[in-house]
C-alpha cells in the first residue's frame, strides 16, 4: 500500500501547486454554475437541480477527460513517467493514484456546488445526498478511467487533445449538460442514449428530483462500474513509460471496448425506452417546478367565492398564495409575473361523463378510425388539456388500455388532463352497452366485451368483479339501469344484481356512477345510494321528492345536456356543433370533415332515423336540471363525448352553456364544473378549486365568465400542476 499512499500524496501536491487544475477544479464549473444559475432563473424552481446536473456533469468530463487524459500523456511526454519506471512499481498504483486523486480533488467541489445551491439560491437539501455522492463518485471512476485508455492509446499531446475532444464533445452537446434534453427531437433523444454522460444527467436529475437512489438507477451505475473497471485493466494492459513507446493506431480501438457498456445499454434503450421515458418524465417535472405570479385577474374559487381583484402565486406545481388587490411586489417572492387584467381565474374544468376510445364521429379516411386506440385517447386528453378541462372521468373504456394511459399521463411522459376511470359498465346480456359489439365476429366480440363490460349472472360473480376491478385500480364503478325506449329498447339490469354492485361498491370505497333512463331508474340508483346520477332522463319528469332525497344524501347530478342535444342534432343532420370554434381547434380535421360528409350521406339514415326514435326531449331535460338545483342537488358537468357530435376538448364549456341558457345561474354552472365535479371524482384534495396547496390547475379566460359563460372559452392560459401549457404543442407529442 505504500507505494499507492505515496503516489496519491505527491500527486495530490502536484496537482495543488498546478494553477489550471485549481482553475478547471473549481473557478470553471463555478463560473458555469453562476451563469446557468441566472440564465434559468434558478431562484425560481427546480431549475436549479438542472443546473446542477449541468455543472457537476462539466466538472466530470474534465476532470476525466482532461485532468486524467491528457495529464498522463504530459507526463510521459516529459519524462516523468521514465523515472517511475527504474522504480520497482508497477503501472497499478500510478493508475490508482490518478483516479483517486482526481474523486478527491473533485468531491469538494461537489459540495461547494450544492451549498451554493442551498444558500443562494433556496434549494433544499437532497433527501437522497448519500445515493448522489455514490453516483458521482463511481462517474469520476469511470471517466478517469476512460481518460488513460486515452492517455495510453494516443503517441502524442496533440493526437491526445484531438481524440479528448471527439469524445468530449459529443458528451458536452448530447447529454443534456449544455443543452436541455427537452430541447432533443425524437429520433435525437435515441442518439442520446448511446452517450455515457446522458445518463449521469439524468441519473443525478431523478435523484434531486424524484428523490431516487442508485436502486432507481442501476442499470448506469453498472455500466459506469464496469467502465471504470474495464479502463483501468485495458489502462493497466497498455501502459507506457516512455514517449519512444510507439502504439499501433489499432490500439485506438481499445476506446470502443471501454465504452462497449453504453453501446449495450443504448441498443437496451432503443427497445425498452425507459431512459427515454424517463428524460421525458423529468423534463415534465422541470417544467412543472417554476413559480409565477399570474397578478390583476379575478379569481372564480371553485366553491362559488370571487376575489373581483387578486393575484395567485404558484410555485412548484402547487398553489403557493392567493393575494386580494395588488398583492407584493413578484421580486420580493422571486417569481416571474403573468398580467391578467380583465382576465378571469377558474380552477381547471372537470368532465365527469366520457368515452375516450369513442372519436364522436366518423373519419373521411377508413384507415383512421383504426388508428392506435392509446395513441387516440391520448390524443384526446391532449385536446382536453387544450380546452382548460383539467381532469376527466372515463366512464366506459377498455380496462387494460385506459389503465395504462392514465398510468402514462400520471407519470408525466404523455402531456393530457389528469384521468379517473371507472373501467368496463357493469349492464346485462342484451343490455344497454352490448349493442355496440353484437355485430363482430365471436372472437372479438368476445375480447371487446371482456374489456368493456361486466355481466354478472349471480349477485355473488356481481361482487366477485367489484372486487377485481378494485385490485385493478379502478377509481369507480358505472351500473347501467337504463333498459331504452322508443325503437331502441334493452334488458334490464336485475336490480338484485345492481344491489349486489352497488354495495360491493360502496365497501369497497368506489363511488358508484349510474347510467339512468327514466325515473323507475333513478329510483333504484338513489335508494342504493349512488354517488352520481349519470343523465338524469330525458324522457320523463324526475318527481321533487326524488331530487330532495338525493340532496339529503349527497347524490350528484349529471344531466349531460350535450349529449342530449348532440343525438337531435345527428338525427336531423345537423353539424352546428362541429363549427365551435374551440372545436374547429382541437378536432382532427379527418375526423370533422368525415362527420359533415357523413351526415350528408344515405350510408348514416339509418342511424339518424333510429336515433329520431329514441324519445330525447330537452325541455323535459332543461326542466329536471332546473328543479335538481331548486332543491339543493350537488350538480357536476358531464358531457358524454365520443358520442356522435360530441368532440373530445371543450365539453365542459358548451354543458355549461346549454345550462346557463335554461336559466341556471353562471356561478352554479362552473361550480358544478370545479368544485363539485372534483369532490365526486374524490380529488378534491388537491384540484378543482383555488386554495394553497392545491396543485395549480388553472384556466384563465378573457373577460367575466360569470357575466358571459361564453368567456370560458375564449382562452388566455392553461396551467396544469404547475406547467404553463404550451397549447400549440400539445398535440405534437411522440
Amino acid at each position: 500500500m505504500k507505494p499507492y499512499k505515496a503516489l496519491i500524496a505527491l500527486d495530490l501536491k502536484l496537482a495543488l501547486r498546478n494553477r489550471s487544475v485549481i482553475f478547471f477544479n473549481y473557478l470553471f464549473p463555478l463560473v458555469f454554475f453562476f451563469i446557468f444559475g441566472q440564465a434559468m432563473h434558478a431562484e425560481r424552481g427546480a431549475a436549479m437541480t438542472m443546473v446542477i446536473a449541468m455543472v457537476l456533469i462539466i466538472g466530470i468530463l474534465g476532470n476525466g477527460l482532461f485532468g486524467a487524459g491528457i495529464r498522463a500523456v504530459q507526463e510521459r511526454e516529459a519524462n516523468i513517467l521514465r523515472r517511475y519506471k527504474v522504480t520497482p512499481i508497477s503501472p497499478a498504483p500510478l493508475l490508482i493514484a490518478s483516479v483517486v486523486t482526481g474523486w478527491i480533488l473533485y468531491m469538494p467541489n461537489v459540495i461547494l456546488i450544492f451549498t451554493l445551491a442551498h444558500f443562494l439560491y433556496g434549494m433544499p437539501w437532497p433527501q437522497s445526498m448519500v445515493s448522489i455522492l455514490v453516483f458521482i463518485s463511481i462517474a469520476i471512476v469511470g471517466f478517469r478511467a476512460i481518460g488513460l485508455i486515452i492517455a495510453s492509446v494516443v503517441n502524442s499531446m496533440q493526437e491526445s487533445q484531438l481524440v479528448v475532444q471527439l469524445i468530449y464533445l459529443p458528451m458536452l452537446f448530447l447529454s443534456g449538460a449544455t443543452f436541455p434534453l427537452a430541447m432533443f427531437p425524437p429520433w435525437l433523444l435515441v442518439i442520446t442514449q448511446f452517450v455515457p454522460a446522458t445518463y449521469m444527467v439524468t441519473g443525478i436529475q431523478g435523484m434531486l428530483l424524484r428523490h431516487e437512489g442508485i436502486a432507481a438507477n442501476l442499470q448506469p451505475t453498472l455500466a459506469l462500474l464496469v467502465t471504470g473497471l474495464v479502463g483501468l485493466f485495458i489502462g493497466f494492459k497498455l501502459f507506457r513509460w516512455e514517449k519512444e513507446e510507439k502504439i499501433r493506431a489499432s490500439a485506438k480501438l481499445w476506446l470502443a471496448a471501454v465504452l462497449t457498456p453504453f453501446l449495450v445499454l443504448g441498443l437496451w434503450q432503443v427497445h425498452a425506452r425507459t431512459g427515454i421515458v424517463k428524460t421525458k418524465i423529468l423534463n415534465r417535472q422541470l417544467a412543472r417546478s417554476d413559480t409565477f405570479l399570474i397578478r390583476g385577474a379575478r379569481i372564480f374559487i371553485g366553491d362559488g367565492k370571487v376575489i373581483e381583484n387578486g393575484s395567485v402565486l404558484v410555485r412548484g406545481g402547487k398553489i403557493a398564495e392567493i393575494f386580494e388587490g395588488d398583492g407584493p411586489d413578484p421580486k420580493t417572492l422571486k417569481a416571474e409575473t403573468v398580467e391578467a387584467a380583465g382576465k378571469t381565474i377558474l380552477p381547471g374544468l372537470i368532465d365527469v361523463h366520457v368515452h375516450l376510445q369513442a372519436p364522436g364521429g366518423f373519419y373521411t379516411d377508413s384507415n383512421d378510425n383504426n388508428e392506435d386506440p392509446q395513441k387516440s385517447m391520448l390524443r384526446h386528453l391532449a385536446a382536453y388539456l387544450y380546452s382548460g378541462v383539467t381532469t376527466v372521468r372515463s366512464v366506459g373504456d377498455d380496462l387494460d388500455g385506459i389503465l395504462k394511459i392514465r398510468s402514462t399521463v400520471a407519470s408525466g411522459e404523455y402531456l393530457g388532463s389528469e384521468l379517473s376511470t371507472c373501467g368496463p359498465m357493469f349492464t346485462t346480456p342484451g343490455g344497454h352497452g352490448t349493442e355496440y359489439f353484437k355485430n363482430l365476429p365471436p372472437s372479438v366480440r368476445a375480447n371487446l366485451e371482456k374489456q368493456n363490460l361486466r355481466l354478472p349472472a349471480t349477485a355473488a360473480e356481481a361482487r366477485l368483479q367489484v372486487d377485481e376491478l378494485k385490485k385493478r385500480g379502478v377509481d369507480c364503478v358505472k351500473a347501467i339501469l337504463e333498459a331504452g325506449a322508443g325503437g331502441q329498447v334493452f334488458n334490464r339490469l336485475d336490480t338484485a344484481l345492481f344491489d349486489a354492485v352497488a354495495q360491493e361498491a360502496h365497501a369497497d370505497s368506489l363511488p358508484l356512477a349510474v347510467h339512468t333512463g327514466d325515473v323507475r331508474d333513478v329510483t333504484d340508483a338513489v335508494q342504493e345510494q349512488a354517488n352520481s346520477i349519470e343523465h338524469g332522463s330525458f324522457r320523463e319528469k324526475i318527481p321533487d321528492a326524488l331530487f330532495d332525497q338525493m340532496a339529503k344524501q349527497g347524490t350528484f347530478y349529471d344531466p349531460t345536456l350535450s349529449v342530449g342535444e348532440a343525438f337531435q342534432d345527428f338525427a336531423a343532420g345537423k353539424t352546428d356543433l362541429l363549427k365551435r370554434s374551440l372545436v374547429q381547434q382541437v378536432g382532427p380535421p379527418d375526423l370533422l370533415r368525415g362527420t359533415e360528409e357523413a351526415l350528408g350521406s344515405a350510408e348514416t339514415e339509418p342511424m339518424r332515423k333510429g336515433l329520431a326514435q329514441y324519445p330525447i326531449n330537452m325541455s323535459i331535460a332543461i326542466d329536471n336540471l332546473k328543479r335538481a338545483h331548486e332543491h339543493g342537488v350537488l350538480l357536476v358537468t358531464g358531457s358524454d363525448a365520443g358520442n356522435y357530435l360530441v368532440i373530445h376538448g371543450p365539453t365542459v364549456q358548451h354543458e355549461v352553456q346549454l345550462w346557463v341558457q335554461a336559466g341556471i345561474p353562471p356561478a352554479v354552472a362552473l361550480q358544478a364544473a370545479t368544485w363539485n365535479a372534483a369532490r365526486l371524482l374524490r380529488v378534491d384534495d388537491h384540484t378543482g378549486s383555488i386554495r394553497p396547496g392545491n396543485d395549480a390547475d388553472l384556466l384563465v379566460v378573457d373577460g367575466n365568465p360569470l357575466e358571459d359563460i361564453t368567456a370560458t372559452e375564449r382562452i388566455s392560459l392553461v396551467v396544469f400542476k404547475g406547467e404553463r401549457i404550451d397549447r400549440t404543442e400539445l398535440f405534437n407529442q411522440h
